[in-house]
């Protein structure tokens, strides 16, 4: 299958090819090709274990595939040094959970300027950054992030992906685990971050009304993604 590339207007922030691996006895992908630009969404769907929350640990560099490239913002991750490799993971990629990880003993503001400072940002103003987020993501402020509500936690997670400006957004599941209205506002949210933010967004979901949301939808199938819906949100 050839490269199934994102319509966005930026460089490419993401570009997979070739990429094959096995999990076991089971082949998940098989000469899969991905290309995503800044500004750009996909969004992948398919079935329980066909390799999807896989991709996205490619993508990360926590699996390494048996073959193929993985470049994120133009660097190859395939063998990378560890060292290096997380460097670029904290700079480059900011990763949305489906429910949202954080540490619920700190404030919002607190969570949001951890991942910064874990970056080793050497920029003094992470604390005014992550309330300026918080404040344009609408979220509250609160001792710890117990007290805020399924929603409200994962506006905060996305800020605290957004932190280090990443060239990349990745989200698992990212609406998984909120209700029906949440889960509305959380996807507009989240599909409008590209455009904003110049970055790319690629989102893994079994929800067909929030993949429907992405310039592009694609299906993991047999090993390779195919193409659902193209320009689905232009």
């Amino acid at each position: 299958m050839g490269t199934v590339h994102e319509s966005g207007d930026g460089q490419p922030v993401l570009e997979i090819t070739g990429l094959r691996h096995k999990a076991g006895e089971r082949t998940l992908f098989t000469d899969l090709a991905l290309s995503l630009r800044a500004g750009g969404s996909v969004a992948v769907t398919g079935p329980s274990g066909s390799g999807k929350s896989t991709l996205l640990s490619c993508v990360l560099g926590l699996i390494s595939p048996d073959a193929g490239s993985v470049k994120v913002a133009g660097t190859e991750i395939v063998g990378l040094r560890r060292s290096r490799l997380a460097t670029l993971r904290a700079r480059a990629i900011g990763m949305v959970f489906q429910f949202g990880e954080l540490l619920p003993e700190l404030s919002p503001v607190d969570n949001v300027v951890l991942a910064s400072l874990l970056s080793r940002d050497s920029r003094g103003d992470a604390r005014d950054r992550a309330q300026r987020l918080l404040d344009d993501l609408g979220v509250p402020s609160a001792t710890t992030s117990e007290e805020l509500s399924g929603g409200e936690r994962q506006r905060t997670a996305v800020a605290r992906a957004l932190i280090n400006e990443p060239a990349l957004v990745l989200a698992d599941e990212p609406t998984g685990a909120l209700d029906a209205e949440t889960r509305d506002r959380t996807a507009e949210l989240l599909f409008a971050l590209p455009r904003r933010h110049s970055c790319g967004l690629l989102v893994v979901t079994h929800d067909p009304g929030i993949a429907e949301r992405a310039d592009r939808v694609l299906r993991l199938s047999a090993g390779t993604l195919e193409t659902v819906i193209e320009g689905a949100a232009e």
